[in-house]
């Protein structure tokens, strides 16, 4: 158990308490009785020894605060966050208790030191009996990872009692709501036994505490190792599939009681325990924990080569926490390990990575690799050298000299492993000015080419009473312009060559916008919004344009009072006409509305006789008088503005009818219907919109497939600099959009490839699920790099792989480790598992790690691969 007091007047014993919170086995853990007492009654060799004496049990039972009881607990549990209960030691007739039927109703506990813990886990998992028996200890939801909790012990009014105060504030969410859940001291008895005798240590402390000063309700913080009692809903946002037990070499292999290796398992394959949202920090590490020679050097003597003097490093302090977590992880017979001090360190010299909250694990590689090389670097006094331009001059010559003027200033295992170099050229689009450099890089990032395409969703309608509307699904380029989405959709619809589309969005069954300018860009365009392409003839712009909006009346019963007002409906109706007075609007409306006819839908009959049913009852004939009373006293057609916001005059039928009245030239016209014609028309298809594109709960974009080839080409090819990176052209003195383009030139022992998944602006935040389908075995760079100088080799394997799982800003991250032969592991936090080379494959890849393969190993792994 690692205490601390918040006083330097504390006494003697929580000092001494304090000193040995780093060795395992001085710490507590908290676990169900019942399981331990399965592992003492059935093991040979008694896990617990009170029967000579040297260990027993001392019970304690839980009661509510008395702050917190009463008619105000209610309102204090709303406004406090803290969970307090009291621990009242018993008196020894209930002590004696202890070898009885106990923990039958899943509330009795225990405390006991980590050896005790250590010894009856290891009969829980090597005991086959007990993993087939319907008991605690064969129940996978109750085998959790260890996971710490921090408790506050104040001073009881009650002499044998302890005051406990868990607060939400010094835990992770997620492990404060498993202890309301534990400790909930309602409706059953709480009882916990404790073994471990750091009760009575604190007891007699806060005692101490009490005597000596005046402040008793200070506190001591205290942190546990709470096991066995998760709550079984470890939020993933990605279920990967249950593995069954493998065997290597005839062995069983079982880690944390679930199919994997034991938690003292074999060296190298000990996993990170969560330390609240530290997946991300968890998988990063684990791929460098894997890396060779980076683990080589940390587990040697590397802080003969710490840089204490480097401005820009850490005063050794990241790669000291780095190097005793690597020893850590590669101890024999390892346990899952906090890293709470690389953390903390972590935390300190980088204030974003603090707290609890989901990260990127990309962007902690960047940190902590710059981090690393700046605490090792050798170089004690950099010297300062001005950047050239190649004028002219060779590359390679450029190149050398760029590259020793950078080793002279930077020179640690780092720069060895994992830096490489680009050639990066800028070219002036007016007097072609060229402007050569080389850069280092840790990493490569990679863009995902297949994002490129969008798909989108439009609604066609027409515009004489033809067709029905009808959706479209096209593809056009992402970052395309909208003519990019007319040519894609007129090849869709299969436009006439004297046809044009005239695309408008529709919010609320009012046309709010029109999208007619060819350059606009295409990202305007939001994935829900509602889109309809009209087709008007190709010179419709010498006619004006009539805008039809419907309005339908809706009864409304509130409070018992009937109430009535006209809703807009349906699809707004548009057609390119000339027209002269009411009776010309009322004419081209109704024969708009033709193709929602129920009596064109349900005849059988040819569309010439579909053509005059539908007609029939409510259209005028060719001199304009009605053939249907109903007609002129039915519908209502009224001239609004662009929004149809108001009714601001009735058409009459013979009146005539100014096109001036629209804005530029378009007619707005309100049409109300009234119940008796809206049955005669099918509103569903009236109404039927679909979004650009939708994303609903269930709904997924389509599986997208890229080879890894495809991204490295999408990142090297030429391309312009963006309008906020102009460069200066010193020919033409002037800033201006240059062409770029970047090369490999020198490439790394260690390649580490960045797949750019996640995509922000302004607006929209975004994760892309794209498959990259990359090599495992034999990645070829030959091709790619820009100067063979004589590097051993251009291929590369893959040796390790950081997993992203779930959605923007949460989500759950991995790491698939390679650990030698044909074997991979998956490292899920504390607990890891084998994982077939076949399934390492998934959409989820996010950061990959290569090491390079020497000439006489290609071979082998192109046969393989």
């Amino acid at each position: 158990m690692e205490s601390s007091s918040p006083s330097e007047d504390s006494s003697d014993t929580s000092r001494q308490i304090l000193s040995n919170g780093d060795n395992d086995d001085q710490r507590v853990y908290f676990v169900p009785y019942r399981w331990l007492k399965e592992a003492q009654d059935s093991s040979s060799t008694a896990v617990d020894s009170s029967s000579d004496g040297k260990k027993r049990g001392i019970l304690y039972t839980a009661s509510p605060a008395s702050s917190y009881a009463g008619p105000m607990k209610i309102i204090n549990n709303i406004f406090n966050s803290d969970l307090v209960f009291n621990l009242r030691r018993e008196d020894e007739s209930l002590q004696n208790s202890e070898n009885g039927e106990v923990g039958i109703s899943g509330r009795d506990y225990a405390l006991v030191p980590g050896e005790m813990w250590l010894q009856a886990f290891k009969w829980h998992s090597d005991s086959k009996v007990a993993l087939k028996e319907k008991s605690f200890s064969a129940s996978e939801n109750d085998m959790a990872d260890v996971y710490p909790l921090q408790l506050k012990l104040s001073v009881s009014r009650e002499t044998n009692s302890l005051g406990i105060k868990i607060s939400k504030k010094d835990n992770a969410v997620d492990y404060f709501r498993r202890a309301c859940k534990i400790f909930s001291v309602e409706p059953e008895q709480l009882r916990i036994w404790d073994f471990s005798g750091q009760t009575t240590v604190y007891l007699d402390k806060i005692k101490i505490v009490k005597d000596s000063q005046r402040q008793p309700e200070q506190d001591i913080l205290l942190e546990l190792q709470v096991y066995g009692l998760s709550d079984s809903v470890r939020n993933r946002e990605m279920k990967k599939d249950e593995m069954a037990g493998q065997h290597s070499n005839g062995v069983s292999q079982t880690m944390n009681g679930r199919n994997g290796f034991s938690e003292a398992g074999p060296l190298g394959l000990t996993g990170l325990q969560n330390l609240g949202n530290t997946c991300f920090m968890n998988s990063a590490l684990q791929c460098l924990a894997h890396t060779p020679m980076l683990v080589d050097y940390f587990l040697g003597d590397y802080k003969r080569e710490i840089n204490h003097d480097n401005p820009l490093g850490m005063n050794g302090e990241i790669a000291s926490a780095f190097g005793d977590l690597m020893k850590k992880l590669w101890a024999p017979g390892a346990t899952p390990v906090a890293p709470r001090m690389f953390k903390s360190k972590l935390a300190h010299f980088a204030p974003q990575f603090s707290g609890f909250n989901q990260h990127d694990s990309q962007e902690l590689l960047a940190f902590l690799l710059d981090g690393l090389h700046e605490d090792v670097n050798r170089v004690k006094n950099k010297p300062y050298f001005e950047a050239k331009d190649g004028d002219g001059r060779p590359d390679e010559e450029v190149a050398d000299e760029y590259w020793k003027n950078h080793r002279a200033r930077n020179d640690s295992i780092i720069v060895d492993v994992c830096q490489g170099q680009y050639r990066s050229t800028l070219v002036c689009p007016d007097c072609k000015k060229s402007s050569v450099t080389f850069d280092p890089f840790m990493y490569v990032s990679l863009p995902l080419p297949s994002t490129s395409m969008r798909t989108m969703t439009l609604t066609v309608a027409s515009t004489n009473g033809s067709t029905q509307p009808s959706p479209f699904t096209i593809n056009v380029p992402k970052r395309g312009k909208f003519e990019d989405l007319i040519q894609a959709l007129s090849t869709a619809c299969s436009l006439g060559v004297d046809e044009a589309l005239l695309v408008a969005e529709v919010y609320n069954n009012c046309i709010i916008r029109f999208i007619s300018e060819p350059t606009d860009s295409l990202s305007l365009i939001r994935d829900d919004d509602q889109l309809v392409a009209y087709r008007l003839p190709k010179d419709f712009e010498d006619a004006p344009l009539v805008l039809f909006m419907h309005q339908q009346l809706v009864e409304n019963y509130i409070c018992g009072k009937h109430s009535s007002n006209w809703k807009a409906f349906g699809i707004p109706l548009v057609a390119s006409c000339k027209i002269e007075n009411g009776s010309d609007i009322r004419d081209l409306y109704l024969k708009l509305l033709t193709p929602f006819s129920e009596s064109v839908l349900n005849s059988s009959d040819n569309c010439e006789s579909s053509e005059n049913i539908s007609t029939e009852g409510i259209a005028d004939n060719s001199d304009g008088k009605e053939t249907d009373k109903h007609t002129d006293t039915d519908l209502h057609f009224y001239l609004t503005d662009e929004k149809a916001s108001a009714r601001v005059s009735e058409i009459s039928m013979n009146e005539p009818v100014s096109s001036s009245t629209g804005l530029d030239g378009r007619l707005n016209v309100i049409v109300t219907l009234p119940e008796k014609i809206i049955h005669r028309y099918n509103t569903r298809l009236l109404s039927s919109l679909p979004e650009v594109f939708k994303s609903g709960f269930f709904a997924k974009r389509p599986q997208e497939t890229v080879s890894l080839y495809n991204c490295l080409e999408a990142f090297l090819k030429q391309e312009p600099l963006g309008p906020d990176d102009m460069w200066y052209c010193p020919v033409c003195k002037k800033h201006c959009q240059a062409s770029k383009k970047l090369d490999l030139w020198r490439l790394p022992d260690i390649l580490v490839i960045h797949l750019k998944r996640f995509s922000y602006n302004r607006f929209l935040k975004n994760k892309l699920e794209t498959f990259v389908d990359f090599p495992t075995h034999n990645l070829d760079l030959s091709t790619y790099i820009a100067y063979k100088n004589g590097q051993s080799s251009y291929r590369y394997m893959l040796y390790a792989i950081s997993n992203h799982y779930g959605s923007m800003g949460g989500g759950h991250y991995t790491a698939f480790v390679h650990h030698g032969g044909d074997r991979w592991y998956d490292f899920d936090d504390s607990h890891v598992s084998p994982i077939s080379e076949d399934k390492i494959k998934t959409s989820a890849a996010y950061v990959l790690f290569y090491r390079r393969v020497k000439e006489d190993n290609v071979q082998k792994n192109q046969q393989i691969d």
